[in-house]
């Protein structure tokens, strides 16, 4: 049989599986008053709508393809019992719940939702509260995780989960969430092809985005604010990162974005603002930076070592105390038309291209790298003349690491 008339075949099964699907209701004066009993009861594709009202129920297993609709956000309350919904069958949504009250367990990462081994699912419109983990999607594809508000009150690592989680998923989108309170944000591991945009991850215990592992993802237009460590982004091949916002992550081991193992990636058109460090890069390969704003950042970009083949041009250098970090002598690295708020250069020529090269690596910062408590002298004369000196004839720093044509204003 051609490809084609099997696609035929089973969309024609579809569409006649959803023609014969009903509505079971679920409400407290119904017949049918649990959702447990709805799920039972329910053929394929049936959708079952739950009243609004407090459902005290844990352990929901979703073994069909079915739609739970919620009217009126009616709360499932799991009571601290364990799991709250799992799913393990194709074509299911959740749509429209409250949902309370997961258990811990330091054995299970039980999950307010849990998608196995699904496709074609998705999940919207649900807020979910006092969890353990939220929304966990293991080994399962082409779903998306829609508008929903996740809102934990995670006090320490050990016993608290993630917002959302993909483990081993690939073709996921997860879009307009709202996560806070909780150990990380987001979290992805060995997960491809995902989707994850207009998203605030704000106040979390450890990060508001954290990967491994996860290859060809993207990620557009997220808000990433006063999270513990920041962003950790590590292991991965084919990022794209474009117009987010890491801001506030302030703290002796906090960055707005930690870049560990990462190769061939696009990072464009962010903002990092008022982080201790605004990207910590380590071991990391043929990354474009391109029309990043960096600002008022204890250190904009702090390389560590091991970074090769990588280029910073038409970013905003803003304010900063330190714009780059290096460790070592050597560069590989480009830099080229960015703009530095320091920088104090001329343009004769009026072409917007300052002249004289800027030397962004200050001998102060490869001080403090090797001794932390110098940092009170941070503007202090004697600082500016020993920084003044390395500029003129660089013996600590790469004495290749500059600006050849460093812009006179901010890149737009």
């Amino acid at each position: 049989m051609s490809f084609s008339r099997l696609f035929f075949l089973l969309t024609s099964l579809f569409f006649i599986n959803t023609l014969w699907a009903t509505t079971i209701v679920v409400c407290e004066t119904c017949e049918i008053k649990s959702i447990k009993e709805a799920i039972s009861l329910a053929a394929d594709f049936d959708t079952i709508l739950i009243k609004r009202g407090t459902y005290r129920e844990f352990n929901l297993l979703v073994n069909k393809p079915l739609t739970l609709k919620g009217e009126g956000f009616p709360t499932i309350d799991g009571e601290d019992k364990g799991e709250i919904i799992r799913v393990v069958s194709d074509n299911v949504t959740i749509d429209g719940f409250f949902i309370i009250n997961v258990g811990t367990s330091y054995t299970s990462d039980h999950a307010a939702i849990r998608m196995v081994r699904c496709k074609n699912f998705l999940i919207q419109n649900v807020v979910l509260e006092r969890l353990f983990f939220g929304i966990y999607i293991e080994k399962s594809s082409y779903g998306k995780i829609y508008h929903n508000k996740i809102i934990g009150d995670a006090k320490d690592e050990y016993n608290s989960g993630n917002g959302i989680q993909l483990w081993y998923s690939n073709h996921v989108e997860v879009e307009k969430n709202i996560v806070q309170g909780v150990r990380d944000g987001i979290y992805l591991e060995f997960s491809d092809n995902i989707a994850i945009k207009d998203n605030s991850s704000t106040n979390n215990l450890r990060y508001g985005l954290h990967f491994m592992f996860s290859n060809d993802d993207i990620y557009t237009n997220n808000v990433f604010q006063n999270n513990g460590a920041g962003v950790a982004v590590m292991f991965s091949k084919r990022i794209e990162m474009r117009n987010n916002t890491f801001r506030e992550n302030w703290g002796t081991a906090s960055y707005g974005m930690l870049l560990k193992e990462i190769n061939d990636a696009e990072i464009v058109d962010n903002v990092f603002e008022e982080n201790t460090i605004g990207i910590n890069i380590e071991g990391s390969n043929r990354i474009v930076y391109r029309g990043n704003d960096f600002r008022n950042n204890g250190w904009a970009i702090k390389v560590l070592g091991a970074c090769y083949s990588n280029t910073f041009t038409q970013n905003n250098f803003l304010y900063n105390s330190f714009d780059i970090s290096y460790n070592s002598r050597l560069n590989d690295n480009v830099f080229d038309q960015n703009y530095w708020s320091d920088y104090t250069g001329y343009d004769l020529d009026k072409n917007g291209i300052g002249d004289v090269p800027y030397r962004p690596v200050k001998l102060f910062s490869y001080i403090v790298n090797r001794t932390p408590e110098t940092i009170v002298l941070l503007r202090s004369l004697f600082m500016d003349i020993i920084d003044f000196s390395e500029k003129v004839s660089p013996v600590f720093t790469p004495d290749n690491l500059f600006d050849a044509n460093p812009l006179m204003k901010r890149h737009q």
